[in-house]
C-alpha cells in the first residue's frame, strides 16, 4: 500500500536527529533536536486547488527544508510521516 496525497499536498519522511556533534561529542536522546529536513516520499497531482492552478515542482526523492510547525503528523504502516502543502515547503536542498 502506498500513500497518495491529494491536490497540492506532499508526504515527507523527516530525517533522523544527529547522534553526535561535528566535533564528535555524543548527544543524549533528550538533547537531540529533530532536523527541519525531510525527503519527499509522495507528491499530489496539483491542478486546480480552490481558484488557483497549482503546478507541482517537487518530486519524490527531493530533500527539502520545512517549517517547524504547520505539517500534519501521521502514522502509516508503522512509519511516521509529515503531510503539508507544497507551498509551505521552504526550500529544496541541492547538492
Amino acid at each position: 500500500m502506498k500513500l497518495a496525497p491529494l491536490g497540492d499536498k506532499v508526504v515527507l519522511k523527516q530525517l533522523e536527529a544527529e547522534e553526535t556533534t561535528k566535533s564528535g561529542l555524543i548527544l543524549t536522546s533528550s538533547s537531540q533536536e529533530k532536523p527541519q529536513e525531510a525527503i519527499v516520499v509522495a507528491v499530489g497531482p496539483g491542478g486546480l486547488v480552490g481558484d488557483v492552478n497549482v503546478e507541482m515542482v517537487l518530486k519524490e526523492g527531493d530533500r527539502v527544508i520545512f517549517p517547524r510547525y504547520g505539517a500534519t503528523q501521521i502514522k502509516f504502516e508503522g512509519e511516521e510521516y509529515l503531510v503539508m502543502r507544497q507551498n509551505d515547503i521552504l526550500a529544496i536542498v541541492k547538492d
